[in-house]
């Protein structure tokens, strides 16, 4: 079975899969929920794997969307929360896992459309308010498995300047829009200065390496504890950072220095750890760390490869570069 084919039936059954989870089903009454829609119907001439996964979230809401239907306050456009919900998950591992890095982005770009122009026809629907919460809870909550600042960013903007949204909101999502705008992927990293135990000053881009990752950890904060352990324990990460093709550093952007020093020299010794003395990241915003502890990867030109990403998808990275 070549490459080509043995994708389209993954498509497949990725589209079956979405399908299970709703359908058609039977006729339902007035005010009586129904099954969100099925995926659109691929075109025919469409083969390639990029394509088909592009279409499918391109379209995907489109027939939830397709006209109002009355119901509930437990409803959202006919359909239940919690299946909207879902399918909401649905879609963004759709866009994260199978689609290319922009077609995602204006996939999400002309989802915010469809919902605004579907709230503006029909104000009673309450379609526009269910998405204004949970796109962020998946998309931009520090918690979320599936944050990703560079898919949130198209609808931020959109939340940002909406008449929908109420007028004293737009300043709070015009200021999370220009911070996702910050390194994102693809883009060269901001540089950092920071400092070691032995009080010698370096920067992000004086490390060398082919890849480097970069941590954010507070001393104390148990989820850096497990995500520390989580990268010591792994063989693969070990040995690419004794060969030199991987650099960890891990640095502490806060005020209480004293408390990081105490237990600073508990961190691996083949890491780069590290301090910023001048408080740069938090006082200037260069990056956006609103959670600790926080992931970043990069090539050896300091190129964003991965943001802020959870550390089970930096570890798979990097156990397969």
């Amino acid at each position: 079975m070549g490459v080509g084919l043995r994708h389209i039936i993954q498509a497949v059954c990725l589209t079956i899969l979405i399908s299970a989870c709703g359908g058609k089903g039977r006729p339902v009454a007035v005010g009586e929920p129904r099954s969100f829609p099925p995926p659109p119907q691929v075109p025919s001439v469409m083969t390639e794997p990029a394509e088909i996964y592009g279409y499918v979230a391109d379209h995907f809401w489109d027939a939830f969307l397709e006209k109002p239907y009355p119901g509930d306050s437990s409803l959202v456009n006919g359909v239940r929360a919690e299946d909207v919900e879902s399918a909401l998950g649905r879609y963004v591992t759709i866009l994260e896992t199978f689609c290319e890095r922009g077609r995602a982005t204006k996939s999400v770009e002309s989802f915010f459309r469809k919902v605004s122009d579907f709230q503006t026809n029909n104000p009673s629907s309450g379609v526009f308010g269910f998405f204004e919460k949970m796109v962020p809870k998946y998309l931009y909550d520090p918690n979320s498995p599936v944050r990703d600042e560079d898919l949130y960013q198209p609808y931020v903007n959109g939340l940002a300047t909406s008449e929908i949204v109420r007028e004293e909101m737009r300043p709070a999502y015009s200021r999370d829009a220009e911070m996702c705008s910050l390194n994102r992927v693809g883009t060269k990293a901001a540089d950092i200065r920071f400092t070691g135990l032995d009080g010698r000053v370096r920067t992000l881009y004086g490390i060398k390496a082919d890849k480097v990752l970069l941590l954010f950890t507070n001393p104390g904060c148990h989820n850096c504890e497990e995500v520390i352990s989580s990268l010591t324990g792994n063989d693969v990460i070990g040995q690419a950072v004794r060969s030199g093709h991987l650099a960890v550093v891990n640095l502490y952007i806060d005020l209480e220095v004293d408390k990081w020093r105490a237990m600073a020299s508990e961190y691996p010794k083949t890491w780069t750890n590290g301090y910023d003395q001048n408080y740069t990241i938090r006082k200037d915003l260069t990056y956006n760390v609103r959670a600790i502890p926080s992931l970043y990867v990069l090539d050896e030109d300091k190129r964003v490869l991965m943001k802020d990403a959870p550390v089970e998808k930096v570890i798979h990275y990097l156990e397969n570069i």
